[in-house]
């Protein structure tokens, strides 16, 4: 599903002629031109054209350096790029039908951390499994499997995320990210229930922003709790690539802390680990 020429069209137009020293007169569209991306990547407008339009998916090493170049790419961006141009026997392309599960000794590692929210997701935010603290501090969720479509679909989200917008925005291009180079079944189906259903996800897919969930602080306002900020850990799982373990903390004897203490209290006796 990932195109090589969708990507080239939304990047070259999120670049500033200026940032090139290119003339920023009035453009009928914003962003490079084609060629002057050609120009700055040293290749004739008409292969770039090729490029764009698919005709031609699969540039050299040289050819993707100078294109990383003009579009200004940032590392995660230009790692992209090369993924979606590989050849499609190193790709997944099919996919495994099969329910991904989490590890059993993932399971019960999150299981011992009674007072830490913890939740592992796939590739395609498919929640595999959360924690008691998690439920309680994601009870919001309800029966809800998959976290991109709670985000964007369940009004309870953007009440909960209280910088909504840029969480929305840092899954989606996480999730472009992490399915490079792939063109599995979920992931058609999942993108395309989504652009259907919401416009602003629609929106941010089309961007063709790429970005790796980092570790940061995340600012909640708890139904329960209030205004609640906590800092997490983004853990990539080595033993299963493409899952993520989520755990989030505070500094011991902060307001952060204390409010973790009141949620321990939250998820009651609903000790272990609810898997997907």
């Amino acid at each position: 599903m990932p195109s090589l020429g969708e990507f080239l069209r939304a990047r070259r137009a999120l670049v500033a002629p200026s940032r090139h020293g290119l003339p920023d007169g009035p453009r009928r569209t914003p962003g490079l031109r084609r060629d002057e991306v050609a120009m700055l990547a040293g290749i004739s407008t008409a292969y770039y054209v090729r490029l764009e339009q698919g005709r031609d998916v699969r540039p050299s090493v040289e050819v993707l350096d100078a294109l990383a170049g003009a579009l200004l790419l940032e590392e995660e961006a230009d790692a992209y790029l090369r993924a979606l141009v590989e050849p499609p026997s190193r790709r997944r392309a099919g996919g495994s039908r099969r329910p991904e599960r989490a590890a059993p000794g993932l399971v019960a590692l999150m299981n011992t951390w009674n007072h830490t929210p913890a939740l592992l997701y796939n590739r395609h935010l498919d929640l595999l499994a959360i924690n008691s603290m998690g439920r309680a501090l994601f009870s919001w969720l309800g029966d809800e499997t998959n976290l991109l479509r709670a985000i964007f679909l369940d009004p309870a989200a953007r009440v909960f995320y209280r910088d909504w917008a840029r969480i929305a925005e840092g899954c989606v291009a996480a999730m472009r990210l992490d399915n490079a180079g792939r063109d599995d079944q979920r992931l058609v189906e999942l993108v395309g229930e989504l652009s259907v259903k919401s416009p602003e996800f629609a929106t941010l897919w089309s961007s063709h922003k790429v970005r790796a969930k980092r570790s940061s602080t995340k600012h909640f306002d708890h139904p329960v709790l209030g205004a609640l900020s906590l800092s997490f850990e983004n853990l990539t799982v080595a033993t299963a690539p493409g899952q993520h373990l989520v755990v989030y903390h505070c500094e011991p004897g902060s307001a952060a802390a204390e409010a973790l203490v009141a949620l321990d209290q939250v998820s009651g006796d609903g000790l272990g680990v609810n898997e997907g």
